[in-house]
This record gives C-alpha cells, sequence and structure tokens, in this order.
C-alpha cells in the first residue's frame, strides 16, 4: 500500500523530491525488513523509477545501488547503461556486475564509462584485456594507474602500440610496479622516438644527431633496465635482450658501453642470446676473456671480429678493478675501465680502429662529464651542510647562557 502511493505520488512530484524519495525507497528496499509482498512492490517501483525523464532520480538509484550486493541485477545493469555519469557510478564499483557485463559496457561506453570500469578494485584480466583493446585513452591512462588490476603483459603492449606516442601513457605504464624490462625498454624506445621527433621539428637538432643523442640515452636506460632485471629461474635480463635483438636495439655498441658500465649480466646475455649457448656456460667462458673459448664464442654470436680486444681488454680491467653498477641502478661508464680499453686498442692494427676509438672517445668525454657533475653535486652538498652548520652555531653565540646580551 506504501509503495502504490509513492507511485501516486511520484507522477505529480518534482524532481528533486522524487530523487529523494528514489533514495529512501532504495534504501528500504535494502535494508528495511519488509515482508515479501512489500519488498515485491518496492521492487517493481524501483523498477519503473528507471524510466523517469529526470537523470537526477536515476542518479539517485545509482548512488544507492553502487555498492550494494543485493541490489536488483536488472536495475544495476539498466544503470550501467544510462548517460555516463550515471552509469560510471555502478561500473566503477557495483559487486554485482559480472565479468561479462562489463566487457559489453566497456564495449559500448565512452572514455568516462570506461574509464569508471578501469579504476575499479581488483579488476580482473579479461576486462583489463578488453579494455586495453577497445577503450579510449584517458580510459587506459585510468587502467595503468589502477596498481590492483591484474593486466597481463599483452595486454600492457596493447596499451602500448596504440598510444605508445602520448607521454601521460608511458608515465603511467613506468610509474606500474613490477613492469616486465622489455616492456620498459619499449617505452624508453617510444619516448626516445617522440623526443628525437619533436627536437627535430623544432630545428633543435640535425635529424642525424637527433637520433645519436636519443639512442644513447636509450643504450643508458637500459644499461639500467638490466641492472635491475632478473627472471625468477636466474637468468637475468634474457628476456630483455631477445626484445632488443628483435628491435634492432642489440648493437655492438650498446654491448660494449654495458661492459664498461660495469654490467657484465647484460653483456653475458647478449653474448648467450646471440649465439645459442647457456647463459652458465657462457659465464665460465667470459670469465677472463682471453681463452680461446672466449673468442670463439665471441665469434659464434656474430659480434664484430676487430672489437674483440676491446672487449677482451674490458674484462680484463673489469676483472681487476672489480667495476660494477653504480648504487641505486645508475648505471655510468667507468672512465678508468675506458682508459685502459684506450690504451688497449692504439696497440692495434684495424680498419675498423677509427671508428671504434671515436666511439670511445665519446664514452671517455661522457665519463668524464659525469665524474664532474657528481663532484659538482658533492661539493655542492658539503657547502650546504657547512652552511647549516655554521647558521647553527652562530645562533648558539647570539645569547650567552644566562648573561642575556649578545656575544660581541
Amino acid at each position: 500500500m506504501i509503495v502504490r502511493r509513492f507511485l501516486d505520488w511520484a507522477r505529480t512530484a518534482p524532481a528533486g523530491a522524487r530523487a529523494e524519495g528514489a533514495s529512501a525507497l532504495a534504501r528500504a528496499y535494502l535494508y528495511s525488513d519488509l515482508c515479501e509482498a512489500d519488498q515485491r512492490e518496492a521492487g517493481v517501483a524501483l523498477t519503473s523509477l528507471l524510466d523517469d525523464a529526470s537523470p537526477v532520480v536515476r542518479r539517485a538509484l545509482a548512488e544507492a545501488f553502487a555498492s550494494a550486493a543485493d541490489a536488483p541485477h536488472h536495475c544495476v545493469v539498466v544503470l550501467a547503461n544510462d548517460q555516463s555519469d550515471i552509469a560510471a557510478l555502478v561500473l566503477s564499483r557495483s559487486p554485482v556486475l559480472s565479468e561479462a557485463e562489463l566487457i559489453d559496457c566497456a564495449a559500448v561506453g565512452d572514455a568516462f564509462a570506461q574509464a569508471a570500469i578501469a579504476v575499479r578494485p581488483n579488476l580482473s584480466a579479461p576486462v583489463a584485456a578488453a579494455l586495453a583493446e577497445v577503450g579510449a585513452r584517458e580510459a587506459l591512462i585510468a587502467l595503468a594507474i589502477n596498481e590492483s588490476a591484474v593486466l597481463p603483459d599483452f595486454s600492457l603492449r596493447r596499451m602500448l602500440e596504440r598510444f605508445g606516442s602520448d607521454g601521460e601513457m608511458r608515465e603511467a605504464l613506468l610509474a606500474r610496479p613490477g613492469l616486465p624490462a622489455a616492456l620498459r625498454a619499449e617505452l624508453v624506445a617510444a619516448t626516445a622516438r617522440a623526443l628525437s621527433a619533436f627536437v627535430t621539428a623544432c630545428d633543435w637538432m640535425s635529424e642525424a644527431r637527433a637520433r645519436r643523442v636519443t639512442r644513447e640515452a636509450s643504450e643508458k636506460a637500459n644499461i639500467i633496465i638490466a641492472s635491475e632485471t632478473c627472471d625468477e629461474a636466474g637468468n637475468g635480463p634474457l628476456a630483455l635482450v631477445s626484445y632488443l635483438r628483435e628491435s634492432g636495439q642489440l648493437t655492438a655498441g650498446l654491448v660494449l658501453r654495458a661492459l664498461l658500465s660495469g654490467n657484465r649480466s647484460l653483456f653475458e646475455a647478449a653474448l648467450a642470446d646471440l649465439s645459442g649457448v647457456g647463459l652458465g656456460r657462457v659465464a665460465g667462458l667470459v670469465k677472463g676473456g682471453r681463452g680461446s673459448g672466449f673468442r670463439a664464442l665471441y665469434l659464434k654470436a656474430g659480434l664484430p671480429h676487430g672489437l674483440l680486444p676491446a672487449f677482451a681488454a674490458a674484462l680484463a680491467a673489469q676483472d681487476e678493478l672489480g667495476a660494477g653498477t653504480d648504487e641505486g641502478g645508475q648505471a655510468r661508464l667507468s672512465r678508468v675501465m675506458i682508459e685502459r680499453v684506450i690504451s688497449a686498442c692504439e696497440q692495434m692494427n684495424s680498419t675498423e680502429l677509427g671508428k671504434l676509438m671515436a666511439l670511445l672517445r665519446r664514452f671517455e668525454a661522457e665519463a668524464a662529464c659525469e665524474e664532474a657533475r657528481s663532484w659538482s653535486a658533492g661539493m655542492r652538498g658539503i657547502a650546504a651542510v657547512r652552511e647549516a652548520f655554521d647558521a647553527a652555531a652562530g645562533e648558539e653565540t647570539l645569547q650567552l647562557p644566562g648573561s642575556g646580551i649578545l656575544a660581541a
């Protein structure tokens, strides 16, 4: 009887009053101890309100049903297909909606509705994969920053394929914890391409110089990624190396830079990938870098024959000096190792010596600049500490204990 009176009243009541009434009826349906007949009538009344011409009324229903596990399923489905600002309320958190229903809503919804699905807690892999395939840019950025979403590698890669040129998308993907090394490298490559195109379009650099700068920056980033990478089987950056080879980024210059940065794991993974020899055996053959076994492995990997002395000298210097990756994963070139390699290569008589020496001299200059920056930063830090100490000491001597007068 009460529900019938409510429906009679709703025919003439203003929209704001109808919204308040709809909210109260929905709460009564969910949380009051109604008899079976009243529960059934309330359900019919709530269903009729889904056709209300005012979005304010339908929004009130969506707000009431959004988090309720006992909400009428058919009502939630209708609200999930309403205009996006109403649909987003239930799409973002309703426990009633199934995976199939969420996927269907993602396929037909606009960016706002898709983003609401993307931010759902513990979003399942099938729904995330559907969004990765059809979602708008804004929805995929929301998906990327949802750390609780289960995002398979192929979905992450699809998101990068579709919107890799977008800086916000790359930033959101890079911020995800546990991102696969190969995908991080793909993001680095996408960023490098975007930066190269930008500086070239602005006439800030020639195309050739922009390519070199972005290539060297990508190499540094990939070495840092490799230094932080180890799969569950302890195989190091093998997956990363495989991606770099397939994408044409696994060059002799990158491998030499890795070795001169103290990252032997990337060098060994590259030899294993290129030669087909097991990683454990590669590690044994690489040790020392001077035997016939290492020479045979190096040539089987297809690396330039003329660069063999440079790699051998770098391995010998690393064994002697114990050079390694800097703390924090910042893999920087070792100037001492580069000087050892330059000294060894100056004794070579090879047609590739000119290009090799030019590369090594660039490495040397880069290492020298990095050392200077580190030294300057350290000196600035010392100066700041000294100034703070002097200021604190000065404050303590401004007033002598118990004197109440300023010290001279």
